[in-house]
């Protein structure tokens, strides 16, 4: 974190002694700055914090922008120069891991998301399972994809009403996916497309292409990602949310 961000927004009492400490939490900028979404989402609400209302304004140092809470979510109000595209949350797979959960990946502030997961390999091969929350049932899914090995065989296969997606696939040299995600924080169904590249080799890999719902309006706010064989070792999972103007 940079020398002004902060981790909370402290509300004080009738006679309380002020320190300089006190003082400088806000002095240095003018309104609160955090390092991420997290750590504001965190600062308001619980004891001696501020209760978040319409009209704060905070500056995130990951995205180098300032948002207002226009009294239903956090909206971007600049630099004007600002994307269509937040990094969210970046985080590390970590070393032969078994599953990795991705919390506070979505909020109201984003309707739709990318997922991309770069650098990592497998113990072995195999294809990687998705689920939202703490959900286990109602995933649907189907995949298209080839087999670059030998003469290139057409793949195809889907599943419903399962307990997770097929979201992606990993190899023991290397792995990629990129997935967007329709309204998972939403009172809707959640919907997902994703495409794969996995065991790329002079002479062979494999690529698919998925699609998919899950068939409940639960709002979620995490997801996890499970290899249905072997562990997961490096690589890093990034969520960026689409911006909703």
């Amino acid at each position: 974190m940079g020398v002004n961000a902060q981790t909370s927004v402290p509300l004080y009492a009738a006679s309380e002694v002020l320190t300089a400490a006190n003082m400088n939490i806000s002095a240095g900028t003018g309104v609160p700055v955090f390092a991420t979404t997290v750590t504001r989402d965190a600062a308001f609400g619980g004891a001696n914090e501020k209760v978040l209302a319409e009209g704060q304004l905070c500056y995130l140092e990951s995205t180098d922008v300032v948002q207002q809470y226009n009294g239903t979510s956090w909206v971007t109000v600049g630099p004007a120069t600002a994307g269509g595209l937040t990094l969210i949350t970046a985080q590390t797979i970590g070393s032969a891991v078994s599953s990795v959960t991705v919390s506070s990946a979505f909020s109201a502030t984003y309707d739709n998301y990318k997922i991309i997961i770069s650098g990592g390999v497998g113990s072995t091969n195999g294809v990687i399972l998705m689920t939202l929350g703490s959900t286990s049932a109602g995933y649907y899914w189907g995949l298209q994809g080839a087999d670059f090995s030998g003469t290139g065989s057409a793949q195809g296969n889907g599943a419903a009403n399962t307990s997770s997606w097929r979201a992606g696939g990993f190899a023991t040299t290397t792995f990629s996916m990129s997935m967007d995600l329709m309204s998972p924080n939403l009172a809707k169904v959640t919907a997902f497309t994703s495409s794969y590249m996995q065991g790329l080799t002079s002479t062979s890999g494999v690529m698919g292409i998925l699609g998919g719902y899950l068939n409940d309006s639960t709002q979620y706010t995490a997801f996890t990602l499970t290899p249905n064989t072997g562990t997961l070792t490096g690589g890093t999972i990034r969520v960026y949310g689409y911006s909703n103007s």
